[in-house]
């Protein structure tokens, strides 16, 4: 009685004072307090940050939160596990092909073929300067294969017939490498070829296969297609390359990682090569290894 008393009173004398402590208790918990399949904190969130950062030197920011509970959470479904703090601890106790799996998902693979023209310009010019070869050229972001073909078309167009030419093609993502090595495309992603590329390098897909098309043996022949992940020290290249193809790469690393990668890269290139990057990436600060050509074009200093 005197319980209700004193709320009437309440009531009356204005809107009551929450507790923050019990609001906080009573408020909903766990993923559908989130929206969300699963619970996300920031704790994980930083926990990701942390271990692509080791594994792949990727440097996520804090606005990513939503694309990295997307891409993961099917990770999260593929290995049976109901939370991400069980996930994430799970995959630091184990070092399987799962670790693949989250660097494949957090990865990003925009591409195109001939996508920023102006570089497969120069390219033409660079390899007229030598059209009997030999070149050894590096793509280093392969992606889903159109980056390395658009050179290798380039070459085929640019140089002499047989003209000894080689082109390494690497990726961090074995998803997307297994992909560009097939060389099988929607015929409505190659809108960007002359009808000539078109009928030089490509095979149409029929019945089954229509709207699909594959890249001619030609095409396929002089690229080696292989993992490799630009933060560590064990690169396989044993040849030095004329050209470096490292475009819209370095923008995912912070400064530090950009120098250490860029010293390797000076390392395998010979003197002379040219870097292409993207044309969000800006080197001026290590002018003692590049020298800008042009644009988003740079030269190996030494």
């Amino acid at each position: 009685m005197a319980q209700t008393t004193s709320a009437s009173a309440s009531v009356r004398s204005g809107p009551a004072r929450v507790d923050p402590a019990y609001a906080a208790a009573a408020a909903p918990s766990g993923p559908l307090a989130q929206g969300r399949e699963f619970v996300w904190t920031n704790a994980d969130f930083a926990r990701v940050q942390a271990l692509i950062y080791q594994r792949a030197g990727i440097s996520l920011h804090d606005g990513k939160h939503a694309m990295v509970y997307s891409r993961l959470s099917r990770r999260l479904r593929d290995t049976g596990h109901t939370s991400f703090h069980d996930y994430l601890c799970w995959l630091e106790t184990h070092d399987g092909p799962e670790w693949q799996e989250f660097v494949n998902a957090l990865t990003t693979n925009l591409t195109a073929f001939f996508r920023e023209q102006h570089h497969f310009e120069v390219l033409t010019q660079l390899l007229r300067t030598r059209p009997n070869g030999p070149w050894n050229i590096w793509c280093s972001a392969a992606s889903t294969g159109e980056e390395p073909y658009s050179i290798v078309m380039t070459a085929l167009e640019a140089l002499a017939p047989r003209a000894p030419f080689k082109l390494a093609a690497s990726d961090i993502d074995s998803n997307v490498l297994a992909k560009a090595a097939r060389g099988v495309y929607r015929q409505d992603g190659l809108k960007g070829l002359s009808q000539a590329q078109l009928q030089r390098f490509f095979l149409r897909g029929k019945g089954d296969n229509a709207g699909m098309a594959r890249v001619r043996p030609e095409l396929r022949q002089p690229i080696d297609f292989l993992s490799v992940n630009l933060i560590r020290d064990d690169w396989p290249f044993r040849e030095p390359f004329d050209v470096i193809f490292c475009r819209n790469v370095m923008i995912y690393f912070d400064e530090p990682t950009q120098r250490r990668v860029l010293e390797r890269m000076h390392r395998v290139l010979k003197p002379g090569g040219m870097l292409f990057v993207g044309h969000a990436e800006n080197f001026s600060d290590s002018r003692d290894l590049f020298a800008l050509r042009g644009k988003t074009v740079y030269e190996r200093v030494g």
